[in-house]
């Protein structure tokens, strides 16, 4: 691993000294590429120099201590050597992480799909909070929000909503995102106050570039209809929404929240492309059944990931078996907590699997 991570530093020391040449700096496009390489390489290089630092500090409290006659000084020698070694342990753990082999979507922009579930009305609500959570979060991750389409029920709430995310390293985040979220409380349409549960299924999905998934538009058949639900003069007034059916596959794609045919056409090849390409990766995963069942659930629409529990106010996520205690928070976009605990406990598994 550290030969490794030698060749890993002497990289970035590269690549520095070329980010300061001026074939570089005139090159718009290897300009962007060494800076996202810099940008990959720099915590590595920084946690190994941390890791080089320390073993330095044990060497060197175990050399004062064989040399150094004077008391004081071999108990600042004692500490500073149990300092070093408390911490060289976890220097290395971090760096295993750093090592682990990327997801080549992680800096991606996301697809997001909600569909309310079993629950009927108080499901298509559940499925409006979800939005709102997910545009919270990116608010607070000043990540842009672009709804693509949506089809409401009448009293507030989202039979299906389908919204990009745009912003670096989305994908990383809100990739475990994927899955059937249930909620239990006492709906608004209740009169006899009893506790309901409900579900609706969320998809993520990584954006996806034309080169990466290529479309025969032969393989196209596009509709254009009024579009309905809330919205300007235009929108519900002239044929501006598109449906795009993928004949060899069968998936069809609606877009009207733009009052512009051609932009609602272009977002449908959007979500198309990211289906086309999800639909290859359970391809990749069904072939690699092992590999993805030392995952932590990221992609599968019908794994009950996690519940909402309002009247006891809490969210328990199934796969890491973790409770908070303050569900208004979660709701309110405050999911740091639960991403960061998916993540290490990803991190951890693939660990294990690795040693």
């Amino acid at each position: 691993m550290f030969e490794h991570l030698k060749d890993i530093e002497l990289r970035y020391e590269e690549v520095l000294q070329e980010l300061s040449s001026p074939e570089v700096m005139n090159d718009a496009v290897l300009y962007r590429k060494r800076m996202q390489e810099q940008a990959e390489l720099e915590p590595i290089v920084m946690k190994y120099r941390e890791y080089c630092d320390t073993q330095a500090g044990i060497e060197d409290s175990l050399a004062m201590l064989e040399e150094e006659s004077d008391e004081e000084m071999r108990e600042m020698a004692k500490e500073e050597l149990a300092s070093c070694r408390d911490r060289i342990g976890d220097i290395e753990r971090e760096l295993k992480i750093l090592l682990l082999p990327r997801d080549p979507n992680d800096e991606k922009n996301v697809i997001v799909e909600i569909r309310a579930g079993a629950g009927g009305d108080e499901a298509a609500l559940f499925a409006s909070d979800l939005f709102r959570m997910y545009a919270k979060y990116a608010e607070r991750e000043h990540w842009h929000v672009d709804t693509m389409n949506s089809n409401e029920n009448g009293i507030g709430g989202f039979k299906e909503i389908v919204f990009m995310i745009d912003g670096i390293g989305a994908y990383s985040k809100l990739k475990y995102e994927s899955g059937v979220h249930r909620v239990q409380r006492i709906p608004v349409t209740e009169s006899g106050g009893r506790i309901h549960t409900s579900t609706a299924t969320v998809a993520i999905m990584p954006e996806v570039e034309d080169v990466e998934v290529e479309i025969d538009m032969n393989d196209c058949r596009f509709d254009v209809f009024r579009a309905s639900g809330n919205g300007g003069q235009c929108v519900n007034t002239t044929d501006s929404a598109v449906r795009l059916t993928h004949i060899p596959t069968g998936i069809v794609v609606s877009c009207q929240d733009e009052k512009s045919q051609l932009k609602n056409k272009d977002k449908a090849l959007k979500v198309l492309r990211a289906r086309l390409y999800e639909l290859e990766q359970e391809k990749a995963h069904s072939a690699e059944a092992e590999e993805r069942r030392s995952q932590i659930g990221t992609g599968d629409r019908s794994e009950k990931i996690r519940t909402y529990n309002f009247p006891q106010g809490r969210v328990t996520d199934h796969r890491i078996k973790l409770t908070l205690h303050r569900l208004d928070a979660v709701m309110d976009g405050d999911l740091d907590e639960l991403i960061d605990s998916l993540i290490a406990a990803d991190q951890s598994a693939k660990l294990a699997k690795l040693a």
